[in-house]
């Protein structure tokens, strides 16, 4: 008999709406802060919500984020084990929040209290698109029959072949959150610097270069993909702050470098987009190495 379990992850896994709702995708919600206003992502595709959001933060408004606490994991989860249904959790990167620590938590005090059933958090070391790489394969896995056992040591296995190529427009974004110095991020706005940046071994968002203006950056960013890329029809993810002429730019690139490739294109989500700004754009893929 095959395993009765459920998939969940984090809310900011940019996944397409109609993919969710074929796959039955569930979502932990989390709340976020455009100016004194809370709002709630639930996870579900909207590109006005999401235009709406960038055209705030170009006109000034200041955006924030909320942890995600272990009861509110808690609340989710348990009427669904209590029908005997376990869980794979694929949370957002150990290295750029806490929610993973908080879904681990959550999910020891519930089988510790339904010893039946199993919760297993996945610390994915990766964001946005990459998390929907995991989410897409692990949905196949189930499919195939794959135990929940297995599904997650799966994850576990491939999620260190997620590579993550970001550009960032607005340097301010970053100096905010403490990436740069306030020195570095004027004198790079001054000097039309946009860095790029990876997802590191460790989960962690690391500066990896500086170029001088967007066409140089962009090239970068294909650079880089094809260095990494295994080739073939390998899924790839663009994510982008509502810059869609750039995205398009990056997809017209790779796919002259990889004519097989499937590529999906989305929008940033706001949990990530209220730390990278307006502008940032990213290439998500499985390659050789991170």
């Amino acid at each position: 008999m095959k395993d009765k379990y459920a998939i969940f992850t984090y809310v900011s896994s940019d996944i397409e709406a109609t993919f969710i709702k074929e796959n039955d995708v569930h979502f932990i919600p989390m709340k976020y802060m455009i100016n004194s206003e809370d709002k709630l992502y639930t996870g579900i595709y909207d590109e006005n919500i999401l235009k709406d959001f960038y055209l705030a933060q170009k006109n000034g408004a200041v955006t924030k984020t909320t942890q995600i606490a272990p009861q509110i994991y808690s609340d989710i989860w348990e009427p669904i084990v209590k029908e005997g249904i376990s869980i794979i959790y694929i949370s957002l990167s150990s290295g750029l929040s806490s929610t993973y620590q908080s879904a681990v938590l959550a999910a020891n005090e519930l089988m510790d209290k339904y010893p039946d059933i199993k919760i297993i958090p996945i610390d994915s070391l990766a964001g946005t698109g990459g998390m929907s790489l995991l989410v897409e394969r692990a949905i196949e896995n189930k499919k195939n029959g794959m135990t929940i056992e297995d599904n997650a040591a799966c994850l576990d296995e491939i999620k260190h072949n997620i590579c993550h190529w970001f550009m960032v427009e607005d340097l301010m974004y970053l100096r905010r959150g403490g990436r740069i110095s306030a020195t570095t991020a004027i004198v790079g706005t001054t000097l039309n610097i946009k860095p790029i940046l990876k997802i590191n071994d460790e989960g962690k968002l690391v500066p990896i270069a500086k170029k001088r203006g967007i066409k140089a950056a962009l090239k970068e960013l294909v650079n880089l993909y094809e260095m990494a890329s295994e080739g073939g029809e390998e899924r790839v993810y663009i994510t982008h702050a509502d810059c869609i002429d750039n995205a398009k730019k990056l997809e017209k690139a790779i796919l002259e470098k990889n004519p097989k490739c499937k590529i999906t294109i989305l929008m940033l989500n706001p949990i990530i987009g209220a730390h990278t700004g307006p502008g940032m754009i990213a290439i998500l893929h499985f390659g050789k190495k991170r």
